[in-house]
């Protein structure tokens, strides 16, 4: 009954793309996943990222008790920001990878969060690191990730993943998840919503914007994969500020001292 059912949604959706739609942020992607279908892969990509600690070495969460409370005290503060449109279906779980040399962080579909030790420690305070992770937390809230995981791999592939039959492409989607490249429409989308999240929250707002020019300050050589594409930093930073002040300008909080504390918790 389950491939009958994404046999139709497939026919369904192949209709669609002929037709030329495009989905709601503009990338011309289509998501064939249901809600339901998002958390069961979601999990099932995180289960294979958590097992192969030679390429995700993650942080032990009861050898950093502190430092894990720390994150998902940011968590829960987007999370009830009240902007968060999937607050009670995804899991929101996070995981600290301990790698200094890579700059990044990502979500997989469900809400299963990723932070290297190598952006936290880049970053200056707390309101850039909530912007980053707001931005991460819209590409699960918004689907992104399951669209543009849909163009990259088939429809097909991905159904045979999801229904447990093809355990070598789930190990590829694991390994591939920190480099998945999203439309320009979903990138300037999850900037604006980290905007949103951040905004009823205690922080300034435009965490998000503070990061990218810190990444430009520093030449952009080192960037992250979801800076890496498009639109270019000085863009996003435009477009972050004129959303923020859109919404009224109201300037938030840095916490910058406890965000060196929480840096300084963390391993060499």
């Amino acid at each position: 009954m389950k491939r009958i059912k994404y046999f139709l949604l497939t026919l369904f959706t192949i209709c669609i793309a002929l037709a030329g739609c495009k989905d709601k942020a503009g990338g011309g992607g289509i998501n064939f996943f249901s809600l339901e279908d998002d958390k069961t892969f979601g999990a099932q990509v995180a289960a294979e990222i958590d097992a192969d600690q030679e390429t995700y070495p993650t942080l032990d969460s009861a050898t950093y008790p502190e430092a894990y409370a720390y994150l998902y005290a940011i968590r829960d503060s987007i999370l009830n920001s009240g902007n968060v449109v999937h607050k009670d279906d995804f899991d929101w779980r996070l995981r600290i990878i301990h790698d200094d040399s890579t700059l990044n962080a990502f979500c997989t579909p469900g809400g299963y969060i990723y932070v290297y030790t190598g952006i936290i420690k880049f970053l200056d305070s707390e309101d850039q690191f909530a912007g980053v992770m707001g931005h991460e937390i819209a590409h699960a809230d918004e689907r992104h990730s399951t669209a543009a995981l849909t163009q990259q791999y088939g429809i097909d592939v991905l159904l045979g993943v999801l229904l447990g039959e093809d355990k070598g492409t789930l190990a590829q989607i694991a390994q591939g998840l920190v480099g998945l490249k999203y439309s320009r429409g979903n990138e300037s989308e999850s900037d604006l919503r980290s905007v949103e999240y951040l905004y009823p929250t205690a922080y300034d707002a435009r965490g998000a914007a503070k990061f990218f020019e810190k990444i430009a300050e520093s030449g952009g050589g080192s960037g992250p994969q979801f800076l890496s594409t498009h639109p270019n930093p000085e863009n996003r930073i435009e477009a972050i500020n004129a959303h923020w002040e859109s919404l009224g300008g109201k300037v938030g909080e840095t916490f910058k001292s406890r965000y060196e504390a929480f840096q300084n918790s963390l391993p060499e």
